[in-house]
């Protein structure tokens, strides 16, 4: 006999990273999950991998999801970005809590609907900025916090992986449109702005230059350099999606210190006098699917009044707007003010 769990989750969209938030939610013990794939034979398959229930439309799944069982809770919007405000108001509606795939969209329209509706019927709505499940570097933004490296400054960011290892059907999919949420800017870059807003406060200038430079199959961007205004932090961010290493080295200069995380290293570390050796706080190695456990388990606190989303809606839609800032500044060729800022 199954023990009935306290929440059904709905994972809506089940490719790569809609299995993930699939596998996640049941790994946390706290759900039960159904999911929605418009795929027959990926739908097949899913089914087959999880014993879960799958349905081709989403209204079809709202209106059969929890019938003899626990009703539905909540749900993860994981389709193609442009999707994502009208599913998951249209989840709001129906009375559920959302965790939305970044980018939140790939545009404003409808936006404020989505906001409008989750106030007033008290939803919560999060954003799945997975950065901020990392532990490290969330003890590194706590110690900024508390003052012990004094105001920051400066913040210099170095990124890059290779896009198709994680990714090797990115040219059959929404990468190569940017109406889509394709692109280096919104696809992984976004991670890492959403991250730089987290430890020093939000962006309200910025300027950019991206290009494409090697991905094959693509014509978008996969290199990116974006300088950045976060009020009195002046900020750079370099990433691309082809190099053989993946790394992430994001500094944080303050006035009486500096701040370091770098997870390929498994280690966020700090200095504060001069020329002494770094000192390193290190972190066991996470499996992939680790913070992705993390932020379900959040979601979830979150759902049951015990914490805020790790990234509210609100958050989440500062760093769309600094996503389509980043792209008006690349189609113009000058710095461009963040919407809703400055």
């Amino acid at each position: 006999m199954s023990i009935q769990k306290p929440h059904h989750v709905l994972v809506v969209g089940a490719g790569s990273i809609g299995e993930r938030h699939l596998r996640c939610f049941l790994g946390t013990g706290r759900t039960d999950c159904s999911f929605v794939e418009v795929n027959a034979d990926l739908r097949a398959r899913i089914v087959d991998r999880y014993h879960t229930t799958g349905f081709a439309e989403l209204q079809c799944a709202l209106d059969s999801v929890g019938k003899g069982g626990t009703p539905v809770t909540a749900a993860v919007v994981a389709t193609p970005a442009h999707l994502h405000v009208q599913q998951a108001t249209q989840l709001v509606e129906a009375g559920l809590h959302v965790l939305i795939e970044k980018p939140l969209s790939t545009k404003r329209e409808g936006l404020d609907d989505l906001l409008g509706e989750s106030r007033e019927r008290s939803a919560v709505a999060a954003v799945a900025y997975v950065f901020r499940a990392y532990p490290a570097l969330a003890a590194m933004r706590a110690a900024i916090q508390s003052g012990r490296f004094g105001r920051p400054v400066q913040l210099v960011a170095t990124c890059g992986q290779n896009f198709p290892t994680y990714r090797p059907a990115y040219r059959e999919t929404y990468y190569t449109d940017r109406a889509k949420g394709g692109g280096a800017i919104q696809d992984a870059l976004t991670h890492v702005l959403n991250a730089g807003e987290w430890l020093v406060g939000p962006i309200d200038r910025l300027a950019v230059d991206a290009a494409h430079q090697v991905l094959p199959g693509v014509d978008v961007e996969d290199t990116v350099h974006l300088l950045a205004r976060h009020a009195g932090v002046l900020a750079s961010y370099s990433l691309n999606q082809h190099q053989p290493a993946n790394e992430i080295t994001l500094t944080v200069n303050c006035e009486r210190g500096i701040a370091r995380w770098e997870p390929h290293q498994r280690r966020w570390r700090w200095m504060i006098v001069p020329d002494e050796p770094w000192h390193d706080e290190p972190h066991e190695p996470l499996e992939r699917d680790t913070p992705f456990l993390r932020q379900a388990h959040s979601f979830l606190d979150a759902i049951e009044g015990k914490s805020a989303p790790l990234c509210t809606l609100a958050e989440g839609a500062q760093t769309l707007n600094v996503n389509l800032a980043a792209l008006a500044s690349l189609d113009a060729g000058s710095w461009q003010t963040v919407e809703g800022r400055g």
